[in-house]
């Protein structure tokens, strides 16, 4: 066991991490401990934030996926095209589960610089992979209930509301309309948002007017 006083963080160990040793094959070669390895480390990151990118990008330089991870790649292109939505990370489905966690690693490594190509060619299949899964779905219901609310409109109705509904599909889109006027008081909806609800649906911000409903 090397039992040298060295200076954190040693250069030889911090160039070794940089190529893409791990902190326990480092350990291993130069004989140290571990912890005494991960010290240095910790010291070389806090002086170097780049160190870390360095060293995961050297370390999955030239790894192609396997035949099998490959594979696994295309099932799960697959599922998300049969379900017509991403995996589940909550879900009861332990395959669903997996499956999320999969696309959670590959997010993490699209942040790191660090996806390997041929992941990225097949996941450009799937549009929205790489964006946080719950945004995703939120920006899809905006626009469903959009589309919703242009066809509401086009059947002779008046603009929903919120309170006193004849149904649910007037008090779901009323509550969703009287929350974009919310926000646009308040300054929180996005500006493509504003211009889209201005194109499909004009005289949105006002609403309802006093009176019998105008004629459609």
């Amino acid at each position: 066991m090397d039992k040298r006083l060295r200076r954190a963080p040693d250069a030889e160990w911090v160039l070794m991490y940089r190529l893409g040793l791990s902190r326990k094959r480092i350990a291993e070669l130069v004989r140290a401990e571990p912890s005494a390895v991960g010290y240095h480390l910790v010291v070389a990151r806090r002086r170097d934030p780049q160190l870390e990118a360095a060293h995961l990008a050297a370390a999955t330089a030239g790894s192609a996926p396997s035949p099998a991870a490959l594979a696994r790649m295309e099932e799960i292109i697959m599922w998300v095209a049969s379900e017509d939505r991403f995996p589940r990370d909550r879900s009861m489905d332990k395959s669903e589960r997996s499956m999320a966690r999969w696309f959670s690693d590959r997010r993490r490594e699209v942040d790191q610089g660090t996806l390997h190509a041929t992941y990225g060619e097949g996941l450009a299949r799937v549009p929205g992979w790489d964006r946080d899964p719950r945004a995703a779905a939120e920006e899809a219901r905006w626009h469903k209930l959009l589309a919703q609310l242009v066809q509401f409109r086009a059947e002779g109705n008046d603009w929903p509301r919120h309170k006193k509904c004849d149904s649910e599909r007037e008090h779901t889109l009323g509550v969703w309309l009287h929350a974009q006027r919310q926000k646009r008081r308040l300054g929180e909806l996005e500006s493509v948002k504003i211009k889209l609800l201005d194109d499909a649906i004009p005289g949105w911000k006002t609403g309802r007017t006093r009176g019998r409903p105008p004629r459609r």
